[in-house]
C-alpha cells in the first residue's frame, strides 16, 4: 500500500481522511511514525499557503509524498478585529487548549448570535508534495451553527465540534455517525480524490 505523510499531529485530522485514503491504496503516516519534529513557521497569508508552508518543510526531511492541511474560520456578525481566520486556536497571542478554546468561541457566541447561535463557515487548503511537484485545493463547508449549549463530547483535536450544529442534520458534530455522513450532502470525497490523483503515479 502506499504511503503518504500527513504534516499533523492532530489525530482527529488523521481519522478525517483515513479511511477514504485506504480505500484508493493509500495509508496515512504521521510525523510521529519517524520520531520527526520539524519546526515550521506556519506565516501564510491564507489556508493554502500555511498548507504549502508546512508540506513543504516535511518533504525536505523525508522521501515519500507528503500533504497538509490548514484552515481558516469565519463568523458572521463578529467584526472583523474578533474574526479567528487563520488563528482559530491562537487568541490575543496565545494558544488555547480544547476547553479554553470553547469557552472563549461560546463568548462570542452569547456576545453577537442570534437566539443563543451564530452562523460559521470554515475555508480549507491542502498540499500535496509528490516527487517535488506541488498540487493545491481549497474548499469550503456548508455554513454551521455555532451554539452557546455544548455537547457532552469533545473530539480531541476538533474541540468546537463540541459546540457547532450541522444545519442539515441538525446534530453537534460530535455526535455525527458515519451514517449520518454517508447521508450528508456536504462529504469530502472531492478532497479524498484531490489527494489520491496528486500521489497516484
Amino acid at each position: 500500500m502506499k504511503k503518504i505523510l500527513f504534516a499533523t499531529s492532530n489525530p482527529s485530522k488523521v481519522k478525517r481522511f483515513e479511511k477514504g485514503l485506504k480505500e484508493k491504496g493509500i495509508e496515512i503516516v504521521t510525523p510521529d511514525d519517524f520520531d520527526i519534529d520539524v519546526d515550521v513557521e506556519e506565516n501564510g497569508k491564507n489556508a493554502i499557503e500555511n498548507a504549502s508552508i508546512k508540506a513543504k518543510a516535511y518533504a525536505k526531511v523525508l522521501d515519500i509524498p507528503v500533504f497538509a492541511m490548514d484552515d481558516n474560520l469565519y463568523l458572521e456578525n463578529v467584526p472583523e478585529e474578533k474574526q479567528p481566520g487563520m488563528f482559530v486556536r491562537r487568541v490575543n497571542g496565545k494558544r488555547l487548549s480544547d476547553e479554553e478554546m470553547i469557552d472563549h468561541y461560546i463568548g462570542l457566541v452569547k456576545e453577537y448570535g442570534i437566539n443563543g447561535k451564530l452562523v460559521c463557515r470554515w475555508v480549507y487548503g491542502i498540499a500535496v508534495i509528490n516527487n517535488e511537484k506541488e498540487s493545491t485545493y481549497t474548499w469550503t463547508r456548508d455554513d454551521f451553527y455555532m451554539v452557546d449549549k455544548r455537547s457532552d463530547k469533545i473530539n480531541p483535536g476538533y474541540p468546537l465540534n463540541t459546540i457547532s450544529i450541522n444545519k442539515e442534520l441538525n446534530k453537534y458534530f460530535t455526535d455525527i455517525t458515519e451514517e449520518d455522513k454517508a447521508k450528508s450532502s456536504n462529504d469530502e470525497s472531492d478532497v479524498i480524490e484531490f489527494i489520491y490523483n496528486s500521489v497516484k503515479d
